[in-house]
């Protein structure tokens, strides 16, 4: 038998596990607020018996490991779902600012509403309606001053908020260039941060031969991050390293950062992202990189076309007819509008702060005519082959629609996914989130049993005085 000795070690033994299961609770409590940890337990293990006459005996218990409560599967799915939130969140965020760069609030944007498709009146629908007015009003008193200078005067409003709205949708794409570049620049330094925490696990573990459970949190943390900004696929090594590619691309093996990625111009100032040192472009399906690229070179587009479109239209009709009328000295040929697409797009020159040059009459020396005028005003029920057989205006509602239900479509996408993500991040808090109820329980429990442990060892202590002094 170990008799009282053999006791006392026990009592000792135990001792020692009771005080690591407190430190155990302690850290976990200490990281309750803290999403991207996972919680601990301590592993306690009977120690190995004795063999005695009268069969084995107990040597007491050890804590033989420190583990982590994590669910791989959890933590892919999340990874995953992590890629879709950061690219309908960036490609929210890019349609949203194309509305702003419109300058209209957009029917069924929000994102408690489902696409309507409809516009709000404002902005350029109002000022492209005032102009065809204007034109209208002329033809009623072709030879007023203030009925020419109203016209004069609607056509530099439009011409200016064709102007604005282009420069506004101009700078949301240089904008949206430099998301994308940031973005980058972020993902590559998180790639270094993971190989860097691959290096320091793998020692860790290899010197300890235990799990480096906070090391690993940390990597978990960064790879999501990582996955939020683009696509990635990984996979743990038999080393507990996590390699990471992207669309088949390795970028991180072990402790080491094979390639990182680059923005290049694929062209028109438009920019996409390869492998820096293959330089092979990347075909990215998730992360806010995609979305932002989606919805730069997707709505915001067609929004900038439509729209260039439209006032090239607008330009080229309005000149046709205008160039047969006659201004109030007789003159004829000239143009109304200058310039080609809406970032151009202005009022002649000659026309500003000189009424009477308006050629508005289809009879030379006529001041009563108003046939041009006329024809002007008709001009906005005209259906126009470069616009796919559409009015100015139903072209211009047509754009603005297309931008509100993809806006109201990605608001609608982005909530749906915040559901899903919640859910699993939920799942995973529930297995590995910590409980202040259930780490006080284990507080008070391995208190309890650090105290019994010293009851026995004073015990033993005391029957080992008692066996001196016989």
């Amino acid at each position: 038998m170990s008799g009282l000795f053999g006791m006392l070690n026990v009592g000792s033994r135990s001792l020692q596990t009771q005080q690591q299961g407190v430190a155990v609770a302690g850290q976990n409590l200490a990281n309750v607020n803290n999403p991207a940890y996972a919680r601990q337990r301590l592993t306690i293990q009977t120690s190995t018996p004795v063999t005695t006459g009268i069969g084995s005996e107990g040597t007491g218990a050890d804590a033989v490991a420190i583990t982590q409560l994590r669910n791989t599967l959890l933590d892919g799915q999340i990874q995953g779902e992590t890629s879709i939130t950061g690219f309908l969140q960036s490609q929210q965020t890019a349609l949203q600012y194309a509305e702003a760069g419109l300058g209209e609030k957009l029917a069924g944007s929000s994102s408690t509403t489902k696409a309507s498709g409809a516009g709000s009146a404002g902005g350029l629908a109002d000022d492209l309606t005032g102009l065809f007015n204007a034109f209208q009003d002329l033809a009623t008193a072709p030879a007023s001053l203030t009925s020419r200078q109203a016209v004069i005067s609607q056509a530099q409003q439009l011409a200016a908020q064709f102007n604005q709205v282009d420069q506004r949708l101009t700078a949301v794409n240089a904008q949206l260039n430099q998301s994308v570049q940031t973005d980058v620049s972020d993902a590559n330094q998180l790639l270094s941060d993971i190989a860097g925490l691959n290096k320091q696990i793998t020692h860790s573990e290899a010197a300890t031969g235990g799990t480096a459970n906070d090391l690993r949190d940390l990597r978990q943390q960064k790879i999501e991050e990582l996955a939020e900004l683009v696509n990635i696929q990984s996979a743990t090594t038999a080393e507990g390293a996590v390699n990471i590619s992207v669309d088949g691309t390795l970028l991180v093996t072990g402790s080491n950062v094979q390639d990182t990625l680059q923005t290049y111009d694929a062209g028109g100032g438009q920019l996409l992202v390869r492998a820096a040192n293959s330089g092979t472009p990347l075909t990215l399906t998730g992360g806010s990189l995609q979305g932002t690229i989606t919805g730069r070179d997707g709505a915001l587009q067609s929004l900038q076309d439509g729209l260039n479109s439209l006032a090239a239209q607008l330009i080229t009709q309005v000149n046709t007819v205008y160039r047969a009328g006659y201004d109030l000295n007789g003159n004829t040929n000239a143009d109304f509008f200058t310039g080609t697409n809406a970032a151009d797009i202005g009022v002649n020159a000659a026309l500003v702060g000189d009424p009477l040059k308006l050629q508005a009459s289809g009879v030379a020396g006529a001041a009563g005519d108003s046939q041009i005028a006329l024809a002007l005003a008709q001009l906005a029920d005209a259906r126009q082959a470069g616009l796919g057989n559409q009015t100015f205006s139903g072209s211009y509602t047509g754009v603005i629609t297309d931008l509100g239900f993809a806006l109201a479509s990605v608001n609608s996408q982005a909530s749906d996914q915040q559901v899903v993500q919640d859910m699993l991040k939920t799942q995973r808090s529930a297995v590995s989130g910590v409980s202040l109820d259930e780490e006080m329980v284990d507080m008070v429990k391995y208190q309890r049993a650090f105290q019994a442990s010293a009851k026995l060892v004073s015990t033993v202590d005391e029957l080992l005085d008692v066996v001196v002094h016989l």
